[in-house]
C-alpha cells in the first residue's frame, strides 16, 4: 500500500519543506501504518513553508502523541492548531498537546463555547476565533465557519498542483464545501483528505456525491474517518489510482 501511495502521487521524489506541503495522519479510526494505534477520531499535520500546522487532534491526548512519537513528530515543531469543530473525536487530543506546547495559535470556528476558549488561554495558547473565510498564513486559508447545527470550518492549500482541501467530518456536505473552496478560490481541486460523513449513506447517494466531485474536477481523493467503509470503497472504485489510502499513517507530499 505505501507503494501504491508513492505511484498515485508520484511526488515524493526531491521533496524539501521548502517546495511543498507534507500531510501526515496522526489519529484516525481507519488504519493504514501497523506500527500506529488507531480509535475514533481524525488528526492531520500540515508541514508547510510558512507554518507547522495540526488540524484536529483526535479524540485522546495520550493516543495522539504516542502516534506523533512513533512517526518521529514533535509537538514543540508545531506553531498552529486548527479545530474543525467542536465534536470531542476531534478536539479531545487538544488538552494533552497543549501539556507539551502551548506556544501555539488555536484556529476555531467562532461558535465554539466561551468556556473552552477560556480553557484553551488558561493553557498558555492563543486563540483566534474564525467566521468568515480568511487566508490564515501565504497560501493557507480557512473556509469560515460553515453549516448551521454543526459548524465546521475546513483548510484550503493552495499549491503547484491546485488546491488541497482538508475535511474534518464535513457536517455541512462535502460537496457543498469543495464548490465553496473551488469558487472561492478560483483554482482545479486537486486533493481532498479527511472525513466526508457519509456512514449510512446508501449507494445512491455515495455516488451523487461521487459524480458532483467528479464534475468539480477532483483529481485525487483519500477519505477517511467518519466516510464510512462502504463509502470509502466506491470512492476508490471511482479514482482508481488517484485514490489515496488517508489512513493512520499515511504521508501525502505535494508540490
Amino acid at each position: 500500500m505505501f507503494h501504491f501511495l508513492i505511484a498515485s502521487l508520484v511526488l515524493l521524489s526531491g521533496f524539501t519543506a521548502h517546495n511543498g506541503i507534507k500531510l501526515t495522519i496522526l489519529f484516525n479510526n481507519v488504519p493504514y501504518d501497523k506500527n500506529l494505534t488507531t480509535a475514533w477520531g481524525f488528526s492531520c499535520l500540515i508541514q508547510h513553508p510558512e507554518k507547522t500546522i495540526l488540524f484536529d487532534t483526535g479524540g485522546d491526548g495520550d493516543l495522539l502523541l504516542s502516534n506523533m512519537r512513533s512517526l518521529a513528530v514533535h509537538p514543540k515543531d508545531i506553531t498552529s492548531v486548527v479545530l474543525s469543530h467542536i465534536h470531542e473525536d476531534h478536539t479531545g487530543g487538544l488538552w494533552r498537546f497543549l501539556d507539551e506546547n502551548n506556544d501555539v495559535t488555536i484556529y476555531l470556528p467562532e461558535s465554539f463555547p466561551v468556556k473552552f476558549k477560556e480553557e484553551v488561554k488558561r493553557k498558555g495558547a492563543k486563540v483566534v476565533s474564525i467566521y468568515k473565510p480568511i487566508e490564515i498564513y501565504r497560501d493557507v486559508y480557512s473556509g469560515g465557519e460553515m453549516g448551521t447545527w454543526i459548524k465546521e470550518q475546513f483548510l484550503i492549500l493552495k499549491t503547484g498542483k491546485g488546491l488541497v482541501m482538508v475535511t474534518g467530518c464535513a457536517h455541512p456536505g462535502i460537496v457543498t464545501m469543495v464548490r465553496y473552496g473551488k469558487e472561492w478560490l478560483r483554482d482545479r481541486v486537486y486533493l481532498v483528505l479527511g472525513g466526508f460523513h457519509l456512514m449510512g449513506y446508501t449507494d445512491s447517494q455515495i455516488k451523487k456525491v461521487i459524480k458532483e466531485l467528479k464534475e468539480m474536477g477532483v483529481e485525487k481523493i483519500a477519505p477517511s474517518h467518519c466516510t464510512g467503509e462502504n463509502a470509502i470503497y466506491l470512492f476508490k472504485k471511482a479514482w482508481r489510482e488517484n485514490f489515496i489510502d488517508g489512513g493512520c499513517g499515511a504521508v501525502m507530499r505535494v508540490p
